[in-house]
């Protein structure tokens, strides 16, 4: 070993022992590429099962929207306390960027800390999620990236809309599993509620089917407003100037998250900070 150092440059023998240091003390955790999932697993679907039997026969359902949570920790800590001590919440919508570079251990942080609502919640991916191996992570922990369930009379389509992210490998917005859903709409369910990352006319999404996009969504009984984040604040904006809202969550870092209330006479909407 000593002939091996000593035969090296200088700049190699630092770098070479800065690695073997950094072994020897724990402080490589794993390949950021690792996909080995410690916990629990398919959030979305376990839960919307909760926010479904709870809200079945409802008429009016209060849910409230969290986003970009990536790199504020602490922040979303205080946010699920701040919505934890309202206790007038069926559940939580949180439009994605959970990870800042797609490693495991970000979103099983996250997880473990989302898990601590006492509502349900369910997550929709965002950029940032399918960065590195973080597609695979985000549908193991969370589920596929695009998924649906019904709270009260209300149907909630949420969407992976992160084009760029996703080149020409799939369908994103995937206009088959939209026009599934539209021709299963459940009995049940008179109103809709769309959720996504990126919205419309941003850098993220495929906007040679933008109008396309909004015209499926239209075609949804009584569509209420639309959901994002993205772009890391609050803003209220009939994107296509057609009636329909466009709500977009800032980032945890803000100390905000939006709150709905939707019911027979139509919804209300609030910017709440903590």
């Amino acid at each position: 070993m000593k002939r091996v150092f000593s035969d090296m440059p200088m700049s190699l023998r630092t770098v070479s022992c800065t690695l073997l240091c950094c072994f020897a003390a724990g402080c490589v955790e794993y390949h950021p590429y690792d996909t080995r999932i410690k916990g629990e697993k398919s959030i979305n679907s376990v839960n919307a099962v909760r926010i479904e039997q709870a809200c079945a026969g409802r008429r009016s359902i209060r849910f409230a929207v969290i986003s970009d949570s990536q790199r504020w920790y602490d922040e979303t800590e205080d946010a699920v306390a701040a919505l934890n001590a309202r206790g007038d919440i069926d559940f939580v919508l949180h439009t994605g960027d959970l990870a800042d570079f797609g490693l495991r251990n970000e979103f099983e942080l996250q997880r473990d800390i989302l898990n601590k609502l006492t509502a349900p919640y369910v997550c929709v991916i965002g950029n940032h999620d399918c960065l590195a191996t973080g597609e695979i992570i985000f549908r193991e922990i969370f589920g596929d990236y695009n998924m649906a369930f019904t709270a009260g009379d209300i149907r909630f389509l949420c969407l992976n809309t992160n084009s760029l992210e996703f080149d020409a490998c799939e369908a994103v917005p995937n206009f088959g599993f939209i026009g599934s859903q539209l021709e299963s709409f459940p009995s049940e369910a008179r109103k809709t509620v769309v959720a996504m990352h990126a919205q419309p006319f941003s850098e993220q999404f495929n906007n040679d089917v933008a109008e396309i996009f909004q015209s499926y969504l239209r075609s949804f009984p009584s569509l209420q407003f639309c959901v994002h984040g993205h772009s890391h604040s609050v803003t209220a904006e009939e994107i296509f100037s057609d009636g329909v809202v466009y709500y977009q969550c800032a980032n945890t870092g803000e100390r905000s998250y939006l709150l709905f209330t939707v019911d027979e006479e139509g919804y209300d909407y609030e910017a709440v900070y903590f």
